[in-house]
Order: C-alpha cells, then sequence, then structure tokens
C-alpha cells in the first residue's frame, strides 16, 4: 500500500520524484524518503510524515543525479518514524531499496543474516531485503541484480521492488509479484517506474506493466529488458496510457474528494456510454457479452470485494437477482480466499475493485480460478493487475480517484451491475420490454438528476453543521438501499473518525435501539417504493426514542417530512436506481462533518487507497 517512483535518465531526478511522490501520496503518507546518486555518492534522505515533510529536509540539502528512487510509506512492519522509512540501504552503503508489499518470512531471512554478521537499524522487512541482496551479491560474486533475482527465491510474500547502487549509477533493478509496478519508456529513452500511472503521465504515454514474477533491467541508453525470475528474457508488451493529466488535478475544488463528488454525473454517464440506447432498447457490456450465457447457467454469481466494492456489490446482488432472477452471492475477498470455499467450473466469479490491485481480490481471484471457476472483473484502473488476470470484464470510466474515501468509483460499480443486471434480464427474458424500456431511460436521466442532488449541498452542510460533534450515527435503509446505509456509514467512520454503523431499517429493533437517544444521529433512506411504509414505521420507533432523524426522501414527499428532524430530497427514479441518487447527500454530508471537524479529508488517518496488503 505504499507508493514507489523512480527515475533514471538524463534530467534531474529529484523533481521529477518529488512530483511523482506527491502524487502517489494517497497510497500512504506515514513517511517518505528518496535516495539520489550523485557520482559515487550515494544520498539518502527520509522523514516521518508527509511528502511536504521530506521536501522541507531535503533544503539546502544535494539533491543532484540523474538516477533516484523514492517512496511515501503506508506502515506495516515498524511503526512510522524516520529510521523506518525508505529508502533502506545495505550494510556496506552501496544499495538502496524501496518496497511496496510485504515479506512474510523476513523474520527467518533476519536472523540467518544477523548470524553473518548483519546489524539492522530498522523494524522493516525491506531492510532485510537490501541485506539479503547485498549478501548474496558478495556470496556469489555477482551484480546486485543478478542478486536480486537469486534473493526473491527465498523471499515469500508480496513485492514491488526498484533497487538502485552507486557502484552500478547507469542502471536500475525493478521486481514484482502481486504488488503492482509500472514502467514509463520516454521518448528520449529515459525510464519511469511507480506503483501507479499518475506519476508518469505526465512524461510518456508508452509503458509496461510487469507481471508477477518479472524482473526489469533498466540501462542508460539501452532498451527496457524483462526477465522472469528463472532468468529467461521476455519481450516487453508496451501500452498506452488513457489517464489525461488534468483528470489528476484538484481543478479549483478544495478537495479530491469534493471533486470527486462533483464528477458523478460525468462519471456515471461515461459508465454507461455507448452502453446502452433507451430510444433503441438495447443495452450491451461489450466486455462481458461472449459469457453472458456461461453467466446465466452457471450455479451462482459470486461477487467478491472489499470495503466500498463490497457494498457496490450487495447493490448488484439485489438488481441481478431481482430482475433477472439468477443466484448471487456477495462475498469479502478476504473471508472468502480462507475459508475453503466450495467452487466448480459452473461458477462465475466476479471481482470488484477500483485500483484492481486488491490484494484480497486478487488471491481470492486466483484461488477461483484454480477451481475451474470462470472469472470476471470489474475495475476502474486500464491495465491493472484483475484486469489482467480474468477472463472477460467491464471498466467503470470513472476516471482516476485520488480521494482515499471512495465516491465516484462506488456509482460507477453500481452503474455497471445495474447494466449487467439489465443486460442478463434481457437475455434470459425475465424482464417485461416495457419495463426494460422504462430503465434505460431512467438510467439515462440519472446525470442530470444526480446533478440536482449535488444542487442541495448547502442545505447539507447545515445539516453537517449540526451533527458535527456527535460521537455515534445509525445509517438505516432497507432492500438495495441498505448497501448504501452501510456505504453512508462507512464515509463518515473514514473521514470524520465518528462511529457509524448501517443496518437494515428492521434490524434496528434488534439490538442498535438500545443506543438511541436525543443526542444520536439516524439517517434514514425512506424513499418510494415497495419498503416505504415500513421504513416510515421504523422511523416511528426512533422518534419514540427521542432519535434525531435525517431522512433522505422522495421529491415531494410529505409523511416523512412532518416526522424527519430533517429531509434532503432527491429526484423520483426507478426504485433499482434509488442507490445512485441516495448515496451522494450521505458523501456530502460526510465531506463537510470531516471538514469542520478538521480532518485530513483526502487522506485520512491509518487508510491508504489501493490495498495491495493482506
Amino acid at each position: 500500500m505504499c507508493g514507489i517512483v523512480a527515475y533514471l535518465g538524463k534530467k534531474e531526478a529529484f523533481p521529477i520524484i518529488l512530483k511523482g511522490l506527491k502524487r502517489l501520496e494517497y497510497r500512504g503518507y506515514d513517511s517518505a524518503g528518496i535516495a539520489l546518486i550523485d557520482g559515487n555518492d550515494l544520498n539518502v534522505y527520509k522523514c516521518a510524515g508527509k511528502v511536504s515533510n521530506l521536501e522541507a529536509f531535503t533544503e539546502g540539502k544535494n539533491i543532484n543525479g540523474h538516477n533516484g528512487i523514492g517512496h511515501t510509506r503506508w506502515a506495516t512492519h515498524g511503526p512510522p518514524n524516520d529510521v523506518n522509512a525508505h529508502p533502506h540501504v545495505s550494510m556496506d552503503g552501496s544499495l538502496a531499496l524501496i518496497h511496496n508489499g510485504i515479506i512474510e518470512n523476513y523474520d527467518a531471512l533476519k536472523k540467518e543474516l544477523i548470524k553473518q554478521g548483519y546489524v539492522f537499524k530498522s523494524d522493516t522487512d525491506t531492510e532485510v531485503l537490501v541485506n539479503l541482496v547485498e549478501h548474496i551479491s558478495k556470496k556469489e560474486n555477482v551484480w546486485y541484480g543478478e542478486a536480486l533475482r537469486l534473493a526473491l527465491f527465498h523471499v515469500v510474500g508480496a513485492y514491488a521492488i526498484v533497487a538502485t547502487s552507486k557502484n552500478h549509477p547507469n542502471q536500475m533493478v525493478a521486481a514484482r509479484k502481486s504488488s503492482p509496478l509500472v514502467i514509463g519508456i520516454g521518448a528520449d529513452g529515459d525510464f519511469y517506474l511507480a506503483s501507479d500511472a499518475t506519476p508518469i503521465v505526465e512524461y510518456t504515454k508508452q509503458v509496461v506493466y510487469l507481471e508477477d514474477e518479472e524482473i526489469a533491467v533498466l540501462k542508460l541508453g539501452e532498451k527496457l529488458k524483462i526477465y522472469n525470475i528463472a532468468d529467461q528474457e521476455k519481450t516487453p508488451y508496451f501500452q498506452q496510457l488513457e489517464v489525461e493529466l488534468e483528470a489528476l488535478e484538484k481543478g479549483g475544488y478544495e478537495h479530491f474528494m469534493l471533486k470527486e463528488i462533483h464528477e458523478q454525473p460525468r462519471s456515471i454517464h461515461d459508465c454507461f456510454r455507448g452502453r446502452l440506447n433507451a430510444a433503441e432498447g438495447w443495452v450491451s457490456l461489450g466486455g462481458i457479452k461472449d459469457y453472458e450465457q456461461k453467466m446465466i447457467q452457471a450455479n451462482r454469481l459470486i461477487l467478491i470485494a472489499c470495503g466500498t466494492s463490497w457494498h457496490a456489490g450487495l447493490v448488484g446482488e439485489y438488481l441481478i437477482e431481482d430482475l433477472a432472477r439468477i443466484n448471487v452471492e456477495v462475498e469479502y475477498a478476504s473471508e472468502f480466499r480462507y475459508r475453503n470455499p466450495i467452487l466448480s467450473e459452473n461458477d462465475v466469479v466476479i471481482a470488484i475493485s477500483q485500483s484492481g490491485e486488491t490484494a484480497d481480490t486478487m488471491a481470492a481471484l486466483e484461488l477461483a480460478k484454480s477451481k475451474g471457476a470462470t472469472i470476471l472483473g470489474i475495475c476502474n484502473v486500464v491495465g491493472s493487475s484483475i484486469s489482467r488476470i480474468t477472463d472477460a470484464g467491464s471498466y467503470t470510466h470513472a476516471g482516476p480517484e485520488i480521494g482515499v474515501a471512495s465516491t465516484k468509483a462506488f456509482t460507477a460499480q453500481v452503474t455497471v451491475l445495474i447494466l449487467m443486471a439489465l443486460s442478463l434480464a434481457k437475455q434470459k427474458g425475465t424482464i417485461p420490454e416495457a419495463s426494460f424500456r422504462n430503465l434505460l431511460a431512467e438510467l439515462e436521466a440519472i446525470p442530470e438528476k444526480v446533478k440536482q442532488v449535488l444542487a442541495t449541498n448547502d442545505k447539507i452542510e447545515k445539516i453537517a453543521r449540526e451533527y458535527k460533534d456527535a460521537t455515534n450515527a445509525l445509517y438505516l435503509g432497507r432492500g438495495s438501499s441498505f448497501p448504501v446505509a452501510l456505504e453512508g456509514a462507512l464515509k463518515l467512520k473514514e473521514i470524520s473518525y465518528i462511529h457509524a454503523e448501517g443496518y437494515p431499517a428492521a434490524e434496528m429493533k434488534h439490538g442498535p435501539i438500545a443506543l438511541i437517544d436525543e443526542n444520536m444521529p439516524i439517517f434514514v433512506i425512506a424513499t418510494q417504493g415497495n419498503s416505504y411504509e415500513k421504513v416510515v414505521s421504523n422511523i416511528q420507533e426512533v422518534k419514540a426514542r427521542k432519535g434525531k432523524v435525517i431522512a433522505i426522501v422522495t421529491e415531494g414527499d410529505i409523511q416523512v417530512r412532518e416526522m424527519a428532524d430533517h429531509v434532503i430530497e432527491i429526484p423520483e427514479t426507478n426504485e433499482y436506481l434509488v442507490p445512485l441518487l441516495a448515496t451522494i447527500p450521505f458523501q456530502l454530508l460526510s465531506y463537510h462533518i470531516a471538514v469542520m471537524r478538521n480532518c485530513n479529508v483526502d487522506q485520512p488517518r491509518n487508510l491508504a487507497k489501493s490495498v495491495t496488503v493482506e
């Protein structure tokens, strides 16, 4: 979950790496560091805190060099401090290495190296790795790139590694297993490396994504060379980046999260653009078209995901089962992979991930693949690991999401799942033509309706001010709005640090009702639909216990308005599409409450955007 940036070329490395670290800081912001080779000197600067701390720390120091590696950390082994920050340097001072991932057998390796006389300064698994490379290099009398390859045979775990040595100032070596690493090649032959494409797109759009157990050797003036761990040379597969630089900037918004909330009319439209036509009455997800019959005939569809993506999967479960009448199960990827699930070639497993790099989701996919199941993916990042391992899938086309708390990725994932449900229902004949066309028309209208919800921002901000000092909150919903309640609670927890829980509205009576008093805000999705009267009864139960009710209602609602302390209206839409509108007020409420509490909205404590470790 750390961010890696490296550069080897003709330009000064420091400004390129520093800018790249700032772009990758959403992946980790506990500490940061940089190593630069200037002639025969290896200069390493690192400190706890954000990249801005590193920038201040390097003022007045020697930051020259055309070969450099940088790292922004989300701590796994050892607390975030100056010593544990990356890069880590070998005991002889010649080799510097940065690492994203976890070396699971680091303790055993460390004990062996201590027997060989190695002394360790940090608590990290990465320092073990860099000293292991040095040890093998000296023992086998090989250069550090070959030593790294040999070292990886002894390593158990996940890694994205970039290493550089003052003894080889015109070279750099990188390796990958289960953690992402992309290499960009500039028109002038310069090399750019990073955990994802965001630091690279400014300089080149020609990239190579390293595959598992591949090692890249970069040398000035020569072409990129890639080998597998068995030392067999492979032909690099070049791809073109689709990310635009403007998408990585705040665009005048105070925070990336606020920008991304307001981008949802566009991101939802981009998600279904070219995939449906209400006038002509068709929907088509090209990426999975060849697998639709397999999905229809499957024993079950298993949606696997983590966090916000899991909530999107729950929405998908309601819609696919109701519309297409196909059995769906939604699983936490982290639990699915360890509970010895029953899988067969008649199952279809669909992974949902914004980054396409989530470690638990990747591992769950690999398990499903080993059992013969068909594996599909729904992700946002083109060229990501999930998109490469799956048989087929659909991109959400949400664009880069920098804020750690997911917003537009959630609504894009839900949109893809709605399209999937409609397509499967149409193919299976489980939806009347009139209903099908109505849903297509309603979905086409959703971006404009999201704009209407965003226009209520000022009212939502006033409500946020009233509840910014709450210590607990409940979120309630029924049907496909229940996952929206879960997502709303997660957003509040993530960025404002207020304890919040989402529940099916009827389940409130089975425990959470004991917590309700005059100080607790209860956020309820009470839109028109099959469960409306039941939700109204749940609101009455809350009010009988003096709870504060903030209700999301359908425009023009009177009954709930008379009961609730606050109402937020959303435009009328088909009940299946309510999640796309009802989640917007919860995103804005969480955002404003977090700002009012002086929380770091884009980089909440202890969290990172792309969870590439277990």
